[in-house]
């Protein structure tokens, strides 16, 4: 029976790639489409850009939370279940989004549409690696990336379009009908499942691993607008701390742990882990910052601001193919090491700019950043998947997934304290928000994000380049 739905699945497998895919285009779709509306969402639900960061931070907290938690449940109720049902509940999710006037509210919402996000993103590398023959899962997780570039290629110049012509609602929506569509045809062709792992949940270690991950990032959100000095945000990060420390105790202890330790003592599987993290930490705080800057300091409309932010994914979806395919031909480390110095450059580019700046100059700066970050991001991927054993491929696409979105929390984190730091700093008070007429202000706390960005990219390639140089001279 088992073979017979392995031929089936094979036969298949590009149209369940087109599923898995289509899903992973709605999800980074809603985070991409979110940024470019943050500014107007700010002023009609009239909260700062500071709480309006909720609506980023609240998906992307819930998904890191979760997603080890949905990995497991992959293994034990089978992969195609799990993603079904965070098909299922991200819609739901879109539709609450959508039909609410009010901050608490949505970023309910948000929470709601994350768990369903975690439940597709925990099991989509697990259902691709397993109806894929090694050599052609390389090229599948390259169109998997291709597909992560073109929602967030879509989702700008839509969420622009859209917040113009009608309301900032629409940009929720617009999931509905892609979620409805996708989970139609995974009932009809997705796999039924294989093998499934035994034992039970670890729940002990689920609720130690989100007693470690909220706190943390509450703390580190809410310490940009009190000040990270504040006894409550220090309980916080104490809280997160000991819970991190006790989960790491009882995943050693467990016979059926929730994330498997061993898979760290693959050092290339540690360091490719880490590239990663600190790539999407240093791209978002990029991304987080450019919409204020072209909307606030260069008058942008949202529309013009989501044609700009468009370059970064049109270029990527065309970069991260051709690394793909370049990664099977000369090795995936030489890759991760060159997109990596050029993601720098181009982050040290972008903290050129300035009021007077051209947008010719800073396309081309968005460009290079965005070459760079094509270069890296599919072989990574496929360094990640190719260095664990086959019955291990759905723990490192869980903690790849985990370990994006905690760059990205942590993107967003560091960027706007350390811009709002800087500007306080340059203005002589405390503030917390863009300050009209203080454009100087601004671009002074946007230059320090950038180059730090450029440095976090730095180590990451420095650690690549030794790696590689001792691995020749082995």
């Amino acid at each position: 029976m088992d073979l017979k739905n392995n031929n089936s699945s094979n036969k298949n497998r590009w149209v369940i790639l087109f599923i898995v895919v289509m899903v992973t285009f709605m999800a980074t779709l809603d985070s991409s489409i979110v940024n470019v509306a943050l500014p107007v969402m700010a002023k009609s639900l009239n909260v700062t850009s500071a709480s309006i960061q909720l609506v980023v931070t609240s998906y992307l907290i819930i998904i890191s939370a979760t997603i080890l938690v949905f990995g497991r449940l992959g293994d034990i109720l089978g992969k195609t279940k799990v993603f079904k049902f965070g098909i299922a509940l991200f819609t739901i999710g879109s539709l609450l989004c959508g039909i609410t006037s009010s901050l608490p509210i949505l970023v309910l919402a948000r929470v709601i549409q994350a768990i369903g996000s975690a439940g597709t993103m925990a099991n989509s590398q697990g259902i691709i690696t397993e109806v894929f023959p090694a050599n052609e899962r390389g090229k599948a997780l390259g169109i998997t990336g291709t597909f992560v570039a073109l929602g967030s290629l879509v989702g700008p110049p839509l969420g622009g379009f859209i917040v113009d012509a009608s309301s900032w609602e629409y940009i929720f929506l617009i999931n509905v009908p892609i979620g409805i569509i996708t989970l139609f045809y995974s009932f009809k062709i997705l796999p039924k499942g294989h093998k499934l792992a035994k034992g039970k949940l670890d729940g002990v270690g689920a609720l130690l691993f989100m007693f470690a991950i909220v706190p943390l990032f509450v703390a580190l959100g809410k310490g940009q607008v009190v000040g990270f000095t504040e006894p409550i945000i220090l309980l916080g990060f104490l809280i997160a701390t000991i819970s991190f420390i006790a989960f790491i105790k009882v995943e050693k202890m467990r016979e059926n742990p929730l994330l498997q330790l061993q898979i760290f003592q693959n050092k290339l599987f540690s360091l490719s882990i880490f590239c990663g993290f600190i790539s999407f930490v240093a791209i978002f705080c990029s991304i987080i910052i450019q919409p204020f800057y072209l909307q606030d300091v260069l008058n942008f409309s949202p529309a013009s601001t989501g044609l700009i932010l468009m370059i970064f994914p049109l270029v990527l979806s065309v970069v991260s193919p051709i690394s793909g395919h370049l990664s099977d031909k000369i090795g995936s480390e030489i890759l991760t090491f060159i997109g990596l110095v050029v993601t720098s450059l181009g982050l040290l580019l972008m903290s050129t700019l300035n009021e007077q700046s051209s947008i010719i100059s800073m396309v081309f700066f968005i460009g290079v950043m965005s070459i760079g970050n094509g270069l890296f991001q599919s072989p990574n991927n496929s360094l990640i998947m190719s260095t664990v054993p086959k019955d291990k491929l759905g723990i490192a696409g869980s903690v790849n997934a985990l370990v994006r979105n905690l760059g990205m929390v942590c993107g967003i984190a560091l960027s706007t304290t350390l811009l709002y730091n800087r500007m306080s700093y340059k203005i002589g008070h405390r503030v917390t928000d863009y300050v009209i007429g203080r454009n100087d202000a601004f671009i002074y706390g946007m230059r320090t994000v950038y180059i730090t960005a450029a440095v976090i990219c730095m180590i990451g390639a420095i650690l690549t380049f030794l790696r590689l140089y001792r691995s020749k001279t082995k």
